[in-house]
């Protein structure tokens, strides 16, 4: 089970953004996960009655999940999502991996904005860097099928401002799960403090982070936030305890960590649970999860 999913805040248009990353992406589909109530609503989301709130898009056998509201947030670079494309999952090896990227890449400029031209860097002999149309931000990435094997999707923190951050957030998501990890990690070049680059893997998945200084104007938002399937009200206790630092954030699980990362602590069977009669209006309410309250 994926313990922690990557939520994208999408505009009204979940399904729709669900259907473009599947007729994109390979090894990709989308559904609708949960719905809207169909009355009982607040005013705020009355235009969503009985419409999808949760599309499910499963890329390579990584879910991410699509939450379908207002227009209040948005993503940022600040967490972006690496796609490997290695050759060895394609029958056509290298070419057919290569093609696939070229195709991805076209779809997501359309629209899109690119931050790193695709092209060969030290890192990979084809990399690009684009946030499409829905301003998710992308890292297309040929894997090297020498190297050590990645899943298809890596999330990414990159760090920014004065203060280096990325080191201190890895120690503190680590020690919060089980089967978690340092990997490889880059400091950055001599006289500059922080990381370049970093690995390392939470609850067994894969992430990277990086300090990017105070090059950038953006940093984190709940636009693309991090949702942790939790066992019991013990297990979201404790994570509640650690990761919120926002007080004024906290609503309906979601909590924004010392470091502006937006984090939803909900528990494993939320799926299952909102399907009881009121739960949805009771979970409007509250700050954090209880679960013998829904």
């Amino acid at each position: 089970m994926q313990r922690i999913v990557p939520n994208i805040w999408c505009q009204g248009n979940a399904f729709e953004v669900g259907k473009f990353y599947a007729a994109v992406l390979p090894q990709t589909s989308s559904e609708v996960a949960m719905s809207y109530p169909t009355q009982d609503l607040p005013d705020f989301q009355r235009d969503f009655a009985g419409k999808p709130l949760v599309v499910d898009v499963n890329l390579g056998g990584c879910l991410l999940r699509l939450i379908n509201a207002g227009n209040q947030f948005l993503p940022t670079p600040a967490l972006s999502l690496i796609v490997n494309l290695d050759p060895l999952l394609f029958d056509g090896g290298e070419e057919e991996a290569r093609a696939c990227l070229h195709s991805i890449w076209d779809a997501f400029v359309d629209g899109g904005e690119v931050r790193m031209e695709l092209g060969g860097y030290p890192h990979s002999a084809l990399y690009g860097w684009v946030e499409d149309r829905f301003g998710v931000n992308w890292q297309l990435m040929l894997s090297d099928p020498a190297a050590e094997r990645r899943p298809m999707v890596i999330p990414q923190f990159l760090f920014t401002g004065p203060q280096a951050q990325a080191q201190a957030a890895i120690e503190l998501y680590t020690g919060l799960f089980p089967d978690s990890s340092l990997g490889m990690s880059v400091p950055q070049a001599a006289g500059a403090d922080g990381l370049m680059f970093a690995e390392f893997t939470l609850a067994g998945q894969w992430f990277s982070a990086m300090d990017g200084g105070t090059d950038h104007d953006f940093t984190f938002s709940p636009g693309l936030s991090l949702e942790v399937a939790c066992a019991d009200q013990e297990e979201i206790d404790t994570l509640w305890q650690a990761l919120s630092s926002v007080p004024e954030a906290e609503q309906c699980g979601w909590v924004v960590d010392r470091f502006g990362v937006s984090w939803q602590i909900v528990p494993a069977n939320m799926d299952q649970l909102m399907h009881k009669p009121g739960a949805y209006q009771r979970m409007l309410a509250m700050k954090k999860i209880i679960i013998a309250q829904l």
